[in-house]
C-alpha cells in the first residue's frame, strides 16, 4: 500500500515536471518567434501547475475525510474507482483499501476487547480498575455483586455501601493486601482486597482484587466442627456401648437378686442409652447425604412446604404470605435436602412469634442479574439480638430450652452442599436468605 502511494506521488510530481518543461520550451520558442505564442504558453504553464495543486488538494481532503470518518467509526465512505483521471482512479483504490483495513483492525480490536470482559465476567474473583482520580476503569460482574452496586463508575459512590471501604481502597497502594468488613443488603461481607498495578497508554492504574471470604470461612468452620463431632461421637459411642452392654448382661445375671444393685445398674444402663440416642442424633451433622439435583418448580415447592408447616405446627394466629416471581421460576437443587431447610426455618419462624398476635411469616423468592436465585423467609417475631445472631449457625447451640442446637448448622451445610448459602439478614425483622447459584 505505501509503495503504491509513493508511485501516485511520483506520478503526480512527474507530470508537473513535463507540464513545467514544456511550458519553459514553448517560451524559449516564443521568445525567438513571437511574443503571442509566449503568452499562451505562460497562461499554459499557469492553468497546468494550478490544476495539479488542485488536484494534490483534492486527494488531501480526501485522506482527511477517511480519518474522520473511521475516528467517528463510519466505515460507510467509499471513494469512486470509475471516474476521474487514471492516477485520481488509483489514489481512491488506495484509499478505500486503507480504511477497509483500519476498520477491519478496529473492529478485531473492539470484539477483541469484549472477549476479554466476557472472561472476567465468569471470573469468581471481583475485579475493578482504577485511575488516580478515582475513576472506575473498568469492573466486572462479580465486583458489582460484592459490592452491591448496579452501576460503578467514581470510587465516591462505594460512600453508598460502607464509608470505611470507600476510605480503604481509595487510600490503597499497590501491594496492599487489606480486608474490610461491612453490611448491605446481603448480609455481613468480609471483603479481602489484594492491590496491583499497570500503565496502560501513560496512565497509572490500579487493579484490586475483591473476595468474599465468609463462605471460605464457613466452609472451614463447619469442616473443623464436622471433624470434631465425630471424634467426640467416636470416643462417646466406644466408652458408653460397652458400658450399657455390661450393666444389661449383669442385671440378667443378677435378676432377683439385689434390688438395691439391680437398680443401680438399671439407671447406668438407662443413663447410657439416653446418651447413646443424644450423642446419635448429633452425628446428623456429619451425614448428610450427597445431593441429588433435579428441577422443580418453586412455586409448587413453596405452597408445599406452608402447608406442611401449618400441619406440623398448627397457628391459625399466624398469617402467611408467599410472593413467587417469576412464577414459573425453577431451581436445580436436591428437592428433598432443601425441604429439610425450608421447614426448620418455618418451623424457627413459628416459634419465634410464639403467641404473638397478629403473626406474619413472608416467603418471598426472586432471580438476580447473576441469575442467583433467591428465597428469603422473614417473620414479624423478636429480633435477634446481635450477640446471639453471630452463633445461631454453630453447632450445638441453643437458646431453646431442650433445642440440639444443630437444626440451623445442618441447613446451612445442606445449602453448602447444594453450591449454595444460607445467611441472616438482621433489619428491622429476622429475615434467612436461601441463595442458589
Amino acid at each position: 500500500m505505501t509503495v503504491q502511494l509513493q508511485q501516485v506521488g511520483v506520478q503526480y510530481w512527474f507530470r508537473v515536471l513535463l507540464t513545467a518543461l514544456f511550458c519553459i520550451s514553448s517560451v524559449w520558442f516564443g521568445i525567438h518567434q513571437s511574443y503571442g505564442w509566449l503568452g499562451g504558453s505562460l497562461c499554459l504553464l499557469v492553468l497546468s501547475i494550478l490544476w495539479q495543486i488542485r488536484l494534490y488538494r483534492l486527494h488531501t481532503k480526501q485522506v482527511l475525510f477517511m480519518i474522520d470518518a473511521l475516528e467517528n467509526n463510519d466505515n460507510t465512505f467509499h471513494f469512486t474507482e470509475e471516474n476521474g483521471t487514471p492516477e485520481s482512479k488509483e489514489i481512491n483504490r488506495a484509499l478505500n483499501r486503507v480504511g477497509h483495513i483500519l476498520y477491519s483492525v478496529k473492529a478485531e480490536t473492539a470484539q477483541q476487547e469484549k472477549y476479554y470482559e466476557l472472561i472476567l465476567d465468569f471470573v469468581s474473583t471481583g475485579l475493578v480498575v482504577l485511575n488516580d482520580n478515582g475513576a472506575v476503569y473498568q469492573k466486572n460482574k462479580e465486583a458489582l455483586r460484592i459490592l452491591g452496586l448496579n452501576v460503578f463508575t467514581h470510587i465516591r459512590q462505594l460512600s453508598q455501601v460502607d464509608a470505611q471501604l470507600m476510605e480503604k481502597i481509595e487510600n490503597c497502594r499497590p501491594g496492599d493486601k487489606l480486608q474490610v468488613i461491612f453490611h448491605n443488603e446481603r448480609g455481613t461481607i468480609n471483603l479481602s482486597i489484594r492491590v496491583s498495578e499497570i500503565n496502560v497508554r501513560k496512565e497509572h492504574l490500579r487493579i484490586l482484587a475483591l473476595n468474599d471470604i465468609n463462605t471460605e470461612l464457613d466452609e472451614k468452620e463447619i469442616d473443623s466442627w464436622i471433624r470434631l463431632t465425630r471424634v467426640l461421637t467416636h470416643e462417646i459411642m466406644n466408652s458408653v456401648t460397652p458400658i450399657t452392654s455390661l450393666c444389661d448382661t449383669l442385671l440378667s445375671i443378677s435378676a432377683g437378686k439385689d434390688e438395691e444393685v439391680n437398680h443401680g445398674l438399671q439407671t447406668i444402663s438407662t443413663t447410657g442409652k439416653g446418651l447413646l440416642a443424644f450423642v446419635e442424633s448429633y452425628r446428623q451433622f456429619t451425614r448428610i447425604p450427597t445431593p441429588e439435583p433435579s428441577l422443580f418448580y418453586v412455586k409448587a415447592f413453596i405452597e408445599r412446604m406452608v402447608e406442611l408447616a401449618c400441619h406440623q405446627h398448627p397457628c391459625e394466629h399466624i398469617r402467611f404470605h408467599t410472593e413467587i416471581t417469576p412464577a414459573d421460576l425453577i431451581v436445580y437443587a436436591d428437592e428433598n435436602l432443601i425441604s429439610q431447610v425450608v421447614i426448620n426455618l418455618l418451623k424457627n419462624a413459628i416459634e419465634a412469634i410464639g403467641n404473638q398476635p397478629d403473626g406474619r411469616i413472608e416467603l418471598k423468592t426472586s432471580c438476580n442479574d447473576m441469575e442467583e436465585i433467591w428465597i428469603e423467609i422473614k417473620n414479624n417475631g423478636p429480633e435477634i439480638p446481635a450477640e446471639i445472631a453471630e452463633h445461631i449457625f454453630i453447632p450445638f447451640f441453643t437458646t431453646k430450652e431442650g433445642g440440639s442446637g444443630i437444626g440451623l448448622s445442618i441447613s446451612r451445610q445442606i445449602m453448602r452442599l447444594s453450591g449454595g448459602s444460607l445467611t441472616l439478614l438482621r433489619e428491622k425483622e429476622t429475615t434467612f436468605i436461601l441463595k442458589f447459584k
